[in-house]
């Protein structure tokens, strides 16, 4: 009802034709109409400093020296990854965050069916810890998951990946120092 009340009243900083009513307006507005201030007209600005035809004449922008793992660019940042290597790690990441959620979600339908049968009168504590537990794994299973995969595209690498996480955590850590120093300089 407050609201059918407000409705009907004019506001105050509306021009003479609503925007709410298209369908009687003629033709569209462009400038901005503010009260007590003159009517300015507003344009979009396409160019931002700095990119296109803007860019002052006596920038320099550094470039990164290409590497063999440069994309086209010059930026060793969105290296592709092999098609075998991408699906692998799909399947890793699958495994290890579908089974732990699927055996969280197992253990709470368990306890719930052990308290409906009163077989045991679970305290409330149990299942938030291992519901903690399971699906605090499952989100860990996302980055293990890339991690404990063999970047290597010709090397199918371990069951378990615990040697090939190792190797990629030093790996990226890596490039990170290498590209630290490399900013600094």
């Amino acid at each position: 009802m407050k609201t059918l009340v407000c409705s009907s009243q004019p506001s105050l900083f509306l021009s003479k034709s609503s925007p709410w009513k298209l369908k009687n307006q003629t033709h569209h507005h462009t400038t901005l109409q503010i009260p007590n201030r003159h009517s300015k007209t507003l344009y979009p600005h396409a160019n931002a400093k700095g990119f296109g035809s803007n860019a002052p004449a006596n920038s320099t922008i550094k470039q990164k020296p290409t590497n063999e793992f440069s994309n086209k660019d010059g930026n060793g940042d969105n290296e592709e990854i092999p098609q075998v290597v991408f699906e692998r790690m799909l399947v890793r990441i699958a495994v290890s965050v579908g089974l732990p959620m699927a055996v969280g979600i197992a253990v709470l339908k368990f306890f719930g069916v052990v308290k409906e049968q009163q077989l045991w009168d679970v305290p409330l504590w149990v299942p938030f810890l291992t519901t903690l537990f399971f699906f605090g794994t499952s989100a860990l299973g996302l980055p293990y998951g890339a991690l404990s995969t063999s970047w290597n595209p010709d090397k199918k690498g371990s069951l378990l990946g615990l040697e090939e996480a190792q190797q990629n955590w030093v790996e990226i850590w890596k490039e990170e120092e290498d590209e630290d120093k490399s900013n600094i300089s």
